[in-house]
């Protein structure tokens, strides 16, 4: 399998302004967005990177960055002897662009200045706000196998799902002939592929883009220098023109992958973590997913039934039952409360006993969930303040709302960063 770590140099995109998962992209960015209890999104390329021997990264940032940047600074440091980096490029001003990043083409396009100082081959873009598990050094050896101008990552899906995204048609060589942003189902029978037996069984014939590219680096210089210095979007623009005059072709992956979209997805993907066998596998010694090292302690359990449960470190909980929840670091959950479905994304700190006893006499909940909850079907955000006897009960019988507290989505209740949930509240 192909050495990685002199040839390919891998960018990855921070994303837009993230309004789909509002309001966890309040005051962050979709990469910077908590997952699974103690990771974030970014973390989920980065170790792809890394297990697949890819060591040289940039992260091109824009909206929300702070917390962002601030994670990969304090996160990812190489080896003195090594020639690795996680690099940030945040947009910015220059004497010949004074604009934002505009979209994935832009924003790569604006970068090259810095990128191209470095020795590659290969260009590596993903995006930063996904859940998979990828070894890239098997896509780079499709790619030089077929001799490729470009490689495009293809997941097959089905008819519900492709309308969602950009869809792919190839030949009997993989390469591809024809894509169609967004198709609708009228013409959705057009576009269906051999997408292998075990696919097909499972009724997924389209093929469609993950948004993971390869491209030859003269390739994409001459793509966003030359040919098209305007166009903004890889997806929309770049890789539909270059069908006819590049040898564009498909990389089919058929492992687990979702794209982190909207909160509905957001919820799944780490619900889905709870399961006996979860598709994203955070216990796979070869694919391990890297993060900030916390010097936290272990959790502390007293009293509470588990079901079906991840609890990250330094949590204190004393509740009477969790079931199908993902609870992040320093956690508190307080007596006698009860939790269904749920990812609880824990706090930044612990309060000292000092403010405990401030935050009592001022009648100030204290940071976590107090005693005798009742919580179903939400997300509680970073740095909660949920009083005692409170009973939150997420369902499609609620109407999307949005207020100071508190966001309902599709059913879905997501408590905001830092808010502070009185005693007694109801939803």
């Amino acid at each position: 399998m192909t050495n990685l770590s002199n040839s390919v140099v891998a960018v990855i995109l921070g994303g837009g302004a993230g309004s789909r998962l509002y309001p966890l992209t309040a005051t962050r960015s979709k990469p910077a967005v908590p997952i699974a209890g103690k990771y974030r999104l970014v973390d989920i390329p980065i170790s792809n990177c890394m297990n697949s021997n890819i060591n040289r990264m940039f992260v091109l940032t824009q909206f929300n960055s702070a917390s962002l940047n601030k994670h990969i600074k304090n996160t990812y440091h190489f080896s003195a002897f090594s020639t690795g980096f996680v690099d940030i490029l945040a947009a910015e001003q220059t004497p010949d662009n004074s604009g934002w990043y505009q979209g994935t083409a832009d924003a790569v396009r604006q970068s090259l200045r810095h990128i191209s100082t470095l020795d590659f081959d290969y260009v590596l873009i993903l995006s930063g706000d996904q859940l998979y598990q990828m070894n890239f050094a098997q896509m780079l050896d499709s790619h030089k196998a077929n001799q490729s101008d470009i490689s495009i990552a293809t997941i097959p899906v089905n008819e519900h799902d492709a309308t969602e995204f950009g869809i792919l048609k190839t030949d009997e060589k993989n390469r591809i002939s024809s894509f169609i942003e967004k198709p609708n189902k009228d013409v959705l029978k057009e576009w269906a592929s051999d997408t292998g037996a075990e696919m097909l069984q499972q009724k997924k014939p389209y093929l469609a883009s993950m948004g993971i590219y390869i491209f030859n680096k003269n390739i994409l210089k001459e793509l966003l220098l030359q040919k098209h210095p305007d166009a903004t979007d890889f997806g929309k623009e770049i890789i539909p023109s270059s069908i006819e005059n590049y040898r564009v072709n498909s990389y089919q992956y058929n492992g687990y992958w979702t794209d982190i979209g909207n909160i509905a997805s957001f919820y799944e993907a780490n619900l889905e973590l709870t399961s006996d066998l979860p598709n994203f596998n955070l216990f796979d010694n070869s694919n391990t997913i890297y993060t900030r090292a916390r010097m936290l302690p272990p959790g502390k359990i007293s009293g509470t039934t588990l079901e079906k449960t991840l609890i990250a470190e330094g949590s204190i909980i004393n509740a009477s039952r969790l079931d199908q929840c993902v609870v992040g670091i320093r956690s508190r959950i307080g007596h006698g409360t009860t939790i269904n479905s749920c990812y609880i994304m824990g706090n930044d700190y612990y309060e000292t006993l000092d403010q405990i006893a401030a935050n009592k006499a001022a009648n100030l909940p204290l940071m976590g969930i107090g005693e005798r909850c009742f919580i179903k079907n939400a997300i509680i955000d970073k740095n909660c303040r949920i009083g005692n006897d409170v009973r939150i009960n997420g369902g499609t019988h609620l109407e999307n709302i949005d207020n100071d507290m508190l966001t309902v989505k599709e059913g879905i209740i997501v408590v905001k960063k830092g808010a502070v949930i009185p005693n007694g509240f109801v939803i």
